[in-house]
């Protein structure tokens, strides 16, 4: 089971000043939070977009799923209150919790579950992980029994159910979460200031309304790192989760806050799009990569908070292979397999860049040392909704840095759409195999030959393993340390 530390995710736009003075809000009530977030969520349904923002604001708060999972990575029971899995990890039995209801006043039953997960696999779903749905068959026994059948074996199933991608929604409101977010989470959606600020509040009818502290809980967003730490220094908000690293030593010693470094399941690279020439012939990959010094990018993206990575898998994840030595850093190499590739010097790429501190600064290191093998990289700086829509929807792009922090999401490479562009008969034969593998120590093999190959292919420039940084007030308590996702489980904070 997962046990890695992660932090916090994001969400993306400009900050504002709210209508009530928040430096009150955040230190006057104790019980409410003022949180803060580098991106904005481009809306609040986790079932229809890829970003981890979304999660962040209403994963557990807003809606929830049949288990949820642990600051320690494990899982536990939440709308279901227990299940039964079959010896060959084909058939899962949950039963559901009784009395729940949806924030409109109908009832999640199997039914509701049945919807959720047909919805997710459907032909017309924008699930990111529609693939994992489509191969399940959802049957109702009855109203508060349901069974799951799967037709590939994955071991991690119970973990995923309680990803955001899983949330069980209402089917006649459905539609409308994107603003109109409906769930049996323990917060409804107050307000919204688009470019600001979300704030949502405590659900009178909840059925553990009396446990919840806060009654009240507002995310701003601030992108800039000067704001963040003027933000937290101001008193403005409570805790800001990853915020720019090289931001650390101005709260390291104060006795007003906390800091948390942790670890990660993310990987930070430098994705190429393989469908574009001259980024379709793997000697101009590699050759990418050997001029990239993943220690000098991890220095200066993340102020050395990382670890170096080779392929699209982290230390401490089960199965891990280390493939840092594929493609090492060397200039003279890079140089080489240019000229090789046949690729007239110099090669103009362009590198698309979102908001997050560690993009736009490991953009620049990137680009200094590309340009010292014949590779002139333009930077363009996009806002979030931009990269979203244009980078990752419409695969525009060469080149773009950017952090996946889903724990398993290795899958990614056999989606023939994904804005990736890589296809590779050999991949989708080895993760088929994966998903079939039975015994762990066979699919620890699988998974390590799975990396090799990716390596081997230089999809991308496999940077860093990144540990993120939280500063929180020093009287906020229930803040996960160790987080295998981007989650802020809200209904656990409160003041001491």
């Amino acid at each position: 089971m997962l046990t890695r530390r992660t932090a916090l995710a994001s969400g993306a736009l400009a900050s504002a000043a709210l209508a009530a003075p928040l430096h009150t809000l955040a230190q006057g009530k104790k019980d409410s939070v003022t949180l803060a977030l580098t991106l904005e969520p481009t809306g609040l349904d986790p079932t229809a977009g890829a970003a981890s923002s979304i999660a962040e604001v209403t994963l557990y708060n807003i809606y929830e799923t049949l288990t949820k999972i642990n600051a320690d990575g494990s899982v536990s029971p939440l709308l279901a209150e227990s299940w039964e899995v079959s010896p060959d990890l084909s058939t899962y039995t949950f039963r559901l919790r009784r009395g729940v209801q949806f924030q409109n006043g109908e009832p999640c039953n199997a039914a509701a579950v049945k919807f959720s997960f047909d919805r997710a696999g459907g032909d017309k779903s924008t699930n990111k992980d529609k693939r994992l749905f489509a191969g399940l068959t959802t049957r109702v026994v009855d109203e508060h029994t349901v069974v799951l059948l799967n037709q590939d074996i994955e071991p991690d199933l119970l973990f995923l159910l309680g990803q955001a991608t899983a949330i069980i929604v209402e089917p006649k409101s459905a539609e409308g979460n994107a603003t109109k977010p409906v769930g049996t989470g323990p917060y409804q959606l107050a307000a919204w200031s688009r470019g600001a600020s979300i704030t949502l509040a405590a659900w009178p009818q909840w059925r553990q309304a009396a446990t919840i502290k806060m009654r009240r809980a507002t995310f701003r967003f601030i992108p800039d790192p000067a704001a963040q730490v003027a933000a937290l220094l101001a008193g403005d908000v409570d805790m800001f989760a990853r915020v720019t690293p090289r931001s650390m030593a101005q709260f390291k010693d104060n006795p007003r806050f906390q800091l948390i470094v942790s670890g990660s399941r993310a990987k930070t690279i430098l994705a190429i799009n393989n469908a574009r020439k001259p980024l379709s012939d793997v000697r101009v990959r590699r050759a990418i990569a050997a001029a990239i010094d993943r220690k000098a990018v991890i220095q200066g993206a993340a102020d050395g908070l990382g670890v170096p990575i080779g392929s699209h898998y982290v230390p401490g994840a089960f199965g891990y292979a280390d493939t840092t030595g594929i493609n090492p850093y060397d200039p003279e190499k890079a140089k080489k397999l240019l000229a090789d590739a046949s690729v007239m010097l110099p090669l103009t790429l362009t590198m698309t860049l979102p908001p997050a501190p560690y993009a736009r600064q490991g953009g620049e290191v990137i680009a200094a040392q590309l340009a010292k093998v014949g590779i002139t990289v333009k930077l363009q700086n996009v806002e979030w909704a931009q990269w979203l829509s244009g980078t990752y929807g419409a695969k525009n792009y060469d080149l773009t840095l950017i952090s996946h922090v889903e724990p398993f999401d290795l899958g990614n490479f056999a989606k023939p759409d994904y804005y990736w562009g890589y296809h590779s008969p050999q991949f989708n034969q080895l993760y088929d195999k994966i998903k079939n593998a039975a015994r762990p120590a066979d699919r620890a093999r699988l998974l390590g030959d799975a990396q090799r190959l990716l390596a081997e292919d230089a999809v991308h420039v496999f940077l860093y393993q990144p540990q993120w940084v939280t500063v929180a007030n020093k009287h906020l308590r229930g803040l996960w340390k160790d987080m295998p996702i981007f989650v802020n489980d809200l209904s656990a904070l409160s003041w001491s």
